[in-house]
């Protein structure tokens, strides 16, 4: 938010849009503390894939917000990853907390994205991601004391080895990969923007296995489970490569028609 600022690359909106805007940082912040939190109380494989339901929320959350039909295709691949998440864990529930906690930040990133793509029309890129930030930060400031009682941590001051990290994320993983997120938004739905996001539990939970070592062993369900969660994301892609490809087909169709008249 800071470079934002200091480069001026924002403009001043109407008290209604800085509202709405600033509320979708809001969602945005809680959804990064309930999945921290869901790492925090169990581990990371347990977080990540409990995000990948987020292609299920917004199935569900985008044809109501948005005043569309539903679709039984969207909601057949949210099932799939869904019956992935099921075999990846086989069905253990010793994180039961963290898992609950990963679900429900599944739940406000599915709102965030989904409710971001009416606002974004009217505003840039740039000015969309300085008020998020704004009102993610207003809300993590809030929550910020209740979650150092409950979590007894004495200090939160950064050492220099965790302020040139934390330099990274905020430029790398945050501001230019948001901005990416809301231009591409502008192209394709809630729906399909989330399903991708149902990739990130597979590298990341190979990495968290290699890393930190939370597997001792990979066994058929990991990969059957790993296999699904690939498969809807697959299925969906081909699906929207076929819809944009028939409808360019019809648009040339139309072009032919006029042209012969």
């Amino acid at each position: 938010m800071a470079i934002l600022f200091f480069t001026k690359k924002f403009c001043l909106v109407h008290w209604k849009e800085f509202w709405k805007i600033t509320g979708l940082g809001a969602l945005l912040a809680i959804h990064w503390i309930l999945f921290y939190g869901s790492i925090k109380f169990a581990n990371v494989s347990v977080g990540l894939v409990a995000y990948s339901t987020v292609g299920l929320f917004a199935a569900i959350f985008e044809p109501i917000l948005l005043k569309r039909q539903f679709s039984a295709r969207e909601l057949f691949f949210s099932l799939i990853t869904v019956a992935g998440i099921a075999l990846i864990f086989s069905f253990d529930f010793e994180h039961r907390f963290g898992l609950i906690l990963g679900i429900i930040s599944a739940a406000f990133d599915a709102l965030f994205t989904i409710l971001n793509k009416p606002v974004m029309k009217r505003h840039t890129s740039n000015t969309m991601l300085f008020y998020e930030l704004l009102g993610g930060l207003i809300v993590t400031s809030i929550i910020l004391p209740v979650y150092l009682n409950f979590a007894n941590i004495h200090t939160i001051v950064p050492t220099t080895h965790d302020l040139f990290y934390l330099l990274i994320l905020s430029i790398c993983c945050t501001v230019w990969l948001y901005k990416l997120q809301i231009q591409v938004l502008r192209k394709l739905s809630a729906f399909t923007v989330n399903l991708t996001y149902n990739l990130e539990p597979v590298y990341t939970i190979i990495l968290a296995m290699i890393i930190f070592k939370e597997a001792k062993e990979l066994n058929w369900a990991f990969f059957t489970g790993l296999g699904l969660i690939i498969l809807s994301v697959v299925l969906q892609t081909i699906c929207v490569l076929y819809s944009q490809k028939r409808q360019t087909a019809e648009v040339e169709v139309v072009n032919d028609d006029l042209k012969l008249q």
